[in-house]
């Protein structure tokens, strides 16, 4: 039997600019019970929002887009909406492709947004340390979540922006599935699922913005491993870089060069 455990304790402090978000967050767990305290094997998963707060990625903007314009380094695709600002899916700094280019104006004062952490990997290795340490575990993992949309499909999902002692990926190329035929492409996003899993029990209204995973130890490694950004799909792969309009523009750009 197979067994996955995930819970969001209550009680983490309003996240504040210099914060010492790892200490915090050690002493939200070891205030625990002990059978939900943190064990070796065990992932904690965090939110980027307060992982931005205590890195002071909050900024003054009075218009969204700004913030928006200053984090995009190249537009997907772009539709203007009558009366409201226009819908952009952009790659960010990150390399990641999100609407908004992962600006976030909820849970912030007013005037103000945040924007994603500067470096999500290096985020979580830093909390990590701090785990390990205050917490005296050898082994623990540490995922660090943002919200995004999925092509094809409406609504959102939570996904890993940045993680730390656990493999980003599990590979099952070269394995056989149930019926021994061999899988040639099949390579799952672990922290992204686990991501999602965490914001079943953290919610987006609670305040809860962090929670525990159990049941993943044959994920979690000895060393920080490689971070989530081994996850951005490379522009070579990438099938769907623009939007259609875009693409459009470009075939059209492109053809008149062609006949200069």
């Amino acid at each position: 039997m197979e067994r996955l455990s995930v819970w969001a304790p209550d009680g983490l402090p309003e996240i504040t600019p210099g914060d010492d978000l790892g200490g915090l967050v050690a002493d939200l767990l070891t205030g625990l019970d002990e059978q939900d305290r943190p064990q070796d094997g065990d992932v904690v998963v965090v939110t980027s929002k307060i992982v931005s707060k205590a890195e002071g990625r909050v900024v003054a903007a009075a218009d969204r887009e700004e913030a928006i314009t200053s984090e995009t380094v190249r537009v997907v695709a772009r539709r203007e909406r009558p009366g409201q600002p226009p819908l952009r899916i952009v790659e960010n700094k990150l390399g990641l492709v999100m609407a908004a280019a992962g600006v976030d104006a909820s849970n912030t004062p007013e005037g103000t947004v945040l924007l994603l952490p500067v470096d999500p990997d290096a985020s979580a290795r830093t909390i990590r340390a701090a785990l390990t340490q205050r917490l005296g575990l050898r082994r623990i993992g540490v995922v660090v979540t943002d919200t995004a949309g999925r092509p094809w499909r409406d609504a959102l999902v939570d996904i890993a922006i940045g993680c730390a002692g656990i493999a980003p990926t599990d590979d099952l190329r070269g394995s056989a599935d149930s019926h021994g035929r061999p899988l040639n492409v099949t390579v799952t996003a672990v922290v992204d699922e686990i991501a999602a899993a965490s914001e079943l029990v953290r919610g987006k209204s609670s305040g809860r913005a962090v929670a525990v995973v159990r049941g993943m130890g044959h994920h979690v490694t000895d060393d920080d491993g490689p971070g989530a950004r081994v996850l951005v799909r490379g522009s070579a792969d990438d099938l769907f870089r623009e939007g259609s309009a875009e693409a459009y523009a470009r075939g059209l750009s492109d053809g008149r060069a062609a006949r200069d």
